[in-house]
């Protein structure tokens, strides 16, 4: 899963980079990874590995559309040690929509609550930009967030929580 430049990891200043909170979700803001180090610090067992192995089959796909960026959220990200799937929501920017369709219609099917993208890939895809409704605990009531938004979002306690962030120029194709 890395190149040769990926090998080379700071470990110190990601261990630095990558703090959690006392609920075991990173602390708030957009943390960057480029590929290889995304694989060796969350990649420790072999639940993590099996379900690297179907984001990075979807994030492959994007690339190959013209996706940069895609930022991943969840259990994955979190300290649980075997999370059940991963989430991640894509950069729309430069991407060739047309081409990702045909390539892979399932990013573009959200029914049965993506049923499809967790089979296919043991994970979920969103474009970062698309504004949803959702359900606000704080407020008790639904408001319109984009996905990046809601990643950004505790859903258990609406406080805000890191996400990692990952260059797709950093992964081989």
């Amino acid at each position: 899963m890395n190149n040769e430049e990926d090998s080379i990891i700071d470990w110190g200043n990601l261990m630095n980079r990558l703090t959690f909170n006392e609920k075991g979700n990173l602390v708030p803001g957009i943390h960057e990874l480029n590929w290889g180090q995304f694989t060796d610090y969350y990649g420790y067992n072999e639940r993590r590995k099996l379900l690297l192995t179907g984001l990075e089959k979807g994030i492959k796909l994007l690339k190959k559309a013209g996706c940069e960026k895609v930022y991943v959220d969840g259990s994955f990200v979190s300290i649980k040690e075997f999370p059940n799937d991963f989430e991640v929501c894509w950069e729309e920017k430069g991407v060739h929509l047309k081409q990702l369709k045909q390539i892979e219609p399932l990013f573009f099917i959200f029914k049965q609550k993506r049923k499809a993208q967790k089979a296919k890939y043991m994970g979920e895809f969103f474009p970062a930009n698309r504004v949803r409704p959702m359900y606000h605990r704080t407020i008790g009531r639904v408001r319109k967030m984009r996905y990046l938004d809601f990643f950004q979002t505790d859903k258990r306690t609406d406080e805000p929580k890191g996400i990692i962030a990952i260059d797709l120029r950093t992964i081989k194709d």
